[in-house]
């Protein structure tokens, strides 16, 4: 099974638990504003992460969410952290949506910085889908 975690983190709270879920998947986490960053053979599972940050997600996110086609992915995963709410992960999974990739109904979100509880609680919720 190919797997691909993405992620875009401004505080380092989202990489944690991008990090968590590749560490489980065996494979790296790769922030979406690097040049590795796009889709070069299809995957079975990505994974996709981001935060909220003024009721919206970063600039980068948006655009790696355009970037994506229907042909990356058999489906998607969404996970994101936050201090306020869960509207990033709607958001991500809208993006997902337009690109055509399907998104599973779960995905895993942290308020707040995430402790080792919450990291291991990312790990077995990787486990799933794998």
């Amino acid at each position: 099974m190919k797997i691909a975690v993405r992620y875009y983190s401004r505080s380092g709270n989202t990489r944690a638990v991008a990090e968590a879920i590749a560490k489980a998947s065996g494979v790296e986490a790769i922030s979406v504003d690097q040049a590795n960053a796009a889709i070069s053979e299809p995957v079975d599972v990505l994974f996709l992460g981001g935060a909220l940050y003024a009721y919206g997600i970063d600039n980068n996110l948006k655009e790696y969410l355009k970037s994506l086609k229907k042909e990356d992915a058999v489906k998607a995963v969404v996970f994101s952290t936050s201090w306020l709410s869960k509207h990033a992960v709607d958001l991500i999974k809208n993006g997902l949506t337009d690109a055509g990739i399907p998104v599973e109904k779960e995905s895993f979100y942290v308020r707040g910085k995430p402790g080792d509880d919450k990291l291991k609680d990312a790990a077995e919720f990787a486990r799933k889908f794998m």
